[in-house]
Formats: structure tokens, C-alpha cells, sequence
């Protein structure tokens, strides 16, 4: 079977970034998966927080993975994978200091690249969840991912939600990541081309789109136009493997066919409820 090392595999995912291409990610939530996406022909795959939630707590994306259990994970995937692995790796797991030890911690399970996002994690209760931090924060958390990384070809995207901000402040954040420099820009939130193409014209970085198979952004060629090099869809393999788990088990029980939905279901046994409970019993601290 075709092997490759980390660092090569950092060298293809550098070459996507310079190229004039735009690629789609393959949700790769565990090493079958990775081999699966590269028999496919997927170019490179993203390892999504919210998946490794649910795969290794069944827990809904409250922030409660810890970093050991994400980059255990990423390992078993990096031992195997033929096609570069994005890791979102949330806000790096706390401060700037925490995201250091983040980078140490992915680059050696043998990641490609790895988004560090500017949203206030976890979220305080009663507050937003995409409440984000300052951008001198963010560019703290930007500056001290590069400093840990040891092959300069890991590749550092700071990640930002454009869909909770001004147009002219997503385009302040995002060029201050850039002037710290972030190898890339994920955006999430953008809504069509118009607006994709303010932020854009602003920046000289490739992007990356966490676009959740937004029709009003479908147009591969008029994306790589604007920079735009790597787009996460959203992680519907993952939610098709449950429910074709759960359809499998009930008829093995013999139960009556169900018509619940992926999202029902995942709803369903992650019992967000219960969290919810739990914060404000816990977490409703008054002043």
C-alpha cells in the first residue's frame, strides 16, 4: 500500500494552498475513513472537533473533549492516512500557552494543518456561542502556534466566524491574523459571493470555507477565483454512518423501521438536555 511521510503529506496540503485550485475536504473521523477518502480520490480530509465529540463521548459540541482524547484520535488516523488531514482544533484548547502545547501535541500525530479559532470556549453560560475574543488575543494564539511548530510546513489557519461580525471587522481580524502570520484564514458564516468578496479582496493568504453546503456558494471556479483553496461542506458522512447504525441494530432487534433523521438521532443520544441542566445548575454564577 502507498505510504507517505507527515512531512510529505504537509508538502501536498502547501501545494493545494498554492495552487489555483479549490478542493473539497473528506470528513475522516477515524483511519478507515482516511483510507477510504485517498482510495476515493479525495485530496485532503479535515478531522472535525464536533465529530470527534460525538465519536469518542457521544457528546454534543460543548467543548468537553480534551486535547489528549482529540489528538489520540488524530494519531490513529495520521498512522495510516495516504491524503493530508486538517485538524479543527477549536480555540487550541485554552490560551496561547495551551494552544503551544496544542501544535506540539497534533504535529507529532502527524496532522497537516490545524485551525485555531477566535470564539470564546468554552462558551460562559447565558452567553452566545459564538461569542469571540479580542483580536489581540487571537493574534497572541496565532503568533504562539507558529513558534511551536517544528516543520515549518504545518501549516497554522486561524479561523474566524464572519456570519456574528460587521463586514470591515471580520476584514480587521482577519488581516491581523494574517500580518501575525497565520498560513491561511478559515471563515465561517459567509453568506453568499458578495459578501466573500469584500473579505477577500482585503487579504493575500489563501482561505479556507466552513460553508455547511451553502447553495449561494457552489461555484467552484468563481471560489478559487477569490482565493478560496479548501472548503469544508459540513461532516455528512459521519452522521450517515449513525443512523445507518442505528437502522442496522433495530433490524437486528427485529423493531419496526424508523424514519428518524441523522440529525434527530444524533440529537437524540448526545442528550443535549441534560447539559444544558447541568450549566445552569453549575454555571449560572452570580456576581
Amino acid at each position: 500500500m502507498q505510504r507517505a511521510s507527515h512531512h510529505d503529506l504537509r508538502a501536498q496540503f502547501r501545494a493545494l494552498l498554492a495552487s489555483n485550485s479549490c478542493y473539497h475536504t473528506a470528513s475522516v473521523f477515524d483511519p478507515m475513513a482516511a483510507r477510504i477518502a485517498a482510495d476515493l480520490g479525495f485530496e485532503v480530509g479535515i478531522l472535525g472537533g464536533s465529530v470527534a465529540s460525538l465519536q469518542v463521548l457521544a457528546a454534543p459540541d460543548f467543548a468537553l473533549i480534551t486535547l489528549s482524547e482529540f489528538v489520540e484520535q488524530a494519531t490513529r488516523i495520521g498512522r495510516v492516512s495516504r491524503l493530508p488531514v486538517i485538524a479543527d482544533a477549536d480555540h487550541g484548547y485554552g490560551n496561547a500557552l495551551n494552544v503551544m502545547r496544542t501544535v506540539v501535541e497534533l504535529e507529532r500525530a502527524g496532522i497537516a494543518a490545524l485551525t485555531i479559532e477566535d470564539t470564546l470556549l468554552p462558551a460562559q453560560f447565558g452567553r452566545k456561542s459564538t461569542d469571540l475574543i479580542s483580536i489581540d488575543e487571537g493574534v497572541g494564539k496565532i503568533r504562539a502556534a507558529l513558534e511551536a511548530r517544528v516543520d515549518p510546513d504545518l501549516a497554522i489557519i486561524a479561523r474566524t466566524h464572519a456570519g456574528v461580525l460587521a463586514v470591515d471587522e471580520v476584514i480587521r481580524r482577519t488581516q491581523a491574523y494574517q500580518a501575525a502570520g497565520a498560513d491561511a484564514i478559515c471563515i465561517v458564516g459567509v453568506e453568499d459571493f458578495d459578501h466573500l468578496e469584500q473579505i477577500s479582496a482585503a487579504l493575500s493568504i489563501p482561505l479556507m470555507l466552513v460553508t455547511y453546503g451553502n447553495p449561494k456558494l457552489r461555484d467552484n471556479e468563481r471560489l478559487a477565483s477569490l482565493g478560496v483553496r479548501i472548503v469544508v461542506n459540513g461532516h455528512a458522512a459521519y452522521f450517515a454512518a449513525i443512523k445507518a447504525t442505528y437502522d442496522c441494530l433495530r433490524e437486528q432487534r427485529g423493531a419496526q423501521s424508523s424514519d428518524l433523521s441523522a440529525t434527530e438521532l444524533t440529537h437524540t443520544y448526545t442528550q443535549p438536555e441534560d447539559y444544558i441542566v447541568w450549566a445552569e445548575e453549575f454555571m449560572n454564577v452570580k456576581e
